[in-house]
C-alpha cells in the first residue's frame, strides 16, 4: 500500500530518508531479504536516533538488571542489542533469519558467540525453559501470524521469564496507509529501503493493539507493561537538529509480558 502524501509535515509517522513507499509490486523472492543489504543497513542504523536512541534504548530501559540471566535475542540482526545485554552481564544467544546480518554480529561479538540462523516462523532449536528472558526488537511486525512464534517463545522461557518486544506503533501504521484499511484488520504494506542507489522491498504486518494483547494472553503470557517510549533524552546533544522533531512523536510500542511463575511445589 502507498503512503498518504497529504499529511502535515510534522505527522508522527515520518520515516528515515532511505525509506519510502513501494511504488510497484514486490517480487516475493526479494521481500525482506536482509542478506542483500546487511552491511548497508547495519552501517545506517548503528548509531541512528531512530534505532539506537529510540528502539534499542526503549528495550534496555525495560529489561533492567540482567546480570547472569540467559537471554535469547530473537531477530538479533547485526548484534547491537546483544552486545549491550552482554555488557550488562547477560549470557546472550542470538538468532536471526539473515545469515548476512549474523556474519556482522559475529564480527562484533566474537567467534565464540552463540549465533544461529533461525526463522521465527519455525520451531526454535532450544529446550523447554532454556531462557530467563527473550528480547525481540522490531521483529514481530514482520510476521502475519504471531501464534506459532509466541507459542515457541513461551515454550523456551522459564516460569517467571519475560518477553520484552517492540513493534512499530499500530496507530502510526494505520494513519500512514493509503488507502487506509480498517484499523481492526491485520494487513500488510511494503516499503522500499534504498541504499547506494539500490532499492529493497520490506513488507510489514500491522494489527490493532487488542489483537496484539490477545495474542500474548492466548500464548500463556501475563501482560506486565505496555510502553509508548519517547526518544532517549541523551540523543539531544548527539542529534540537535532531529531530537525535537522526534521528542513529541509516536514511533513504537514496547511490551513486557511474563510467563506465570510455577505453582508452589511444582519446581522451577
Amino acid at each position: 500500500m502507498d503512503r498518504v502524501t497529504d499529511l502535515p509535515e510534522d505527522f508522527p509517522g515520518q520515516h528515515p530518508a532511505w525509506v519510502s513507499a513501494a511504488t510497484q509490486p514486490a517480487d516475493p523472492d526479494q521481500v525482506n531479504d536482509y542478506d542483500a543489504f546487511a552491511e548497508a543497513y547495519s552501517a545506517e542504523t548503528e548509531n541512528s536516533i531512530l534505532n539506537e536512541h529510540w528502539a534499542r534504548s526503549s528495550i534496555l530501559a525495560l529489561v533492567g538488571d540482567v546480570a547472569g540471566r540467559q537471554i535469547l535475542d530473537a531477530g538479533c540482526g547485526a548484534g547491537p542489542l546483544s552486545a549491550k545485554l552482554r555488557d550488562r552481564g547477560a549470557v546472550v544467544t542470538g538468532i536471526d533469519a539473515s545469515a548476512g546480518m549474523l556474519a556482522i554480529a559475529r564480527r562484533r561479538l566474537g567467534d565464540d558467540a552463540d549465533l544461529r540462523v533461525v526463522d521465527l516462523r519455525d520451531p526454535l532449536p532450544f529446550a523447554d525453559g532454556a531462557f530467563d528472558d527473550v528480547v525481540a526488537s522490531l521483529v514481530l511486525h514482520y510476521l502475519e501470524d504471531w501464534r506459532p512464534t509466541l507459542a515457541e517463545i513461551r515454550r523456551v522461557l522459564r516460569p517467571g521469564g519475560r518477553l520484552i518486544a517492540s513493534v512499530n506503533h499500530p496507530f502510526v501504521e494505520h494513519l500512514t496507509q493509503n488507502p487506509r484499511p480498517s484499523y481492526f484488520a491485520t494487513t500488510s504494506y511494503t516499503d522500499a529501503w534504498t541504499f547506494n542507489g539500490q532499492s529493497f522491498p520490506l513488507t510489514f504486518w500491522t494489527r490493532p493493539l487488542q489483537a496484539m494483547t490477545d495474542a500474548f494472553t492466548a500464548a500463556g503470557f501475563r501482560l506486565a507493561v505496555i510502553s509508548e517510549p519517547q526518544v532517549d533524552p541523551a540523543a539531544r546533544e548527539l542529534f540537535p537538529d532531529d531530537y525535537q522533531d522526534c521528542a513529541d512523536k509516536l514511533a513504537f510500542l514496547v511490551f513486557v509480558v511474563e510467563v506465570p511463575p510455577s505453582a508452589p511445589g511444582s519446581g522451577r
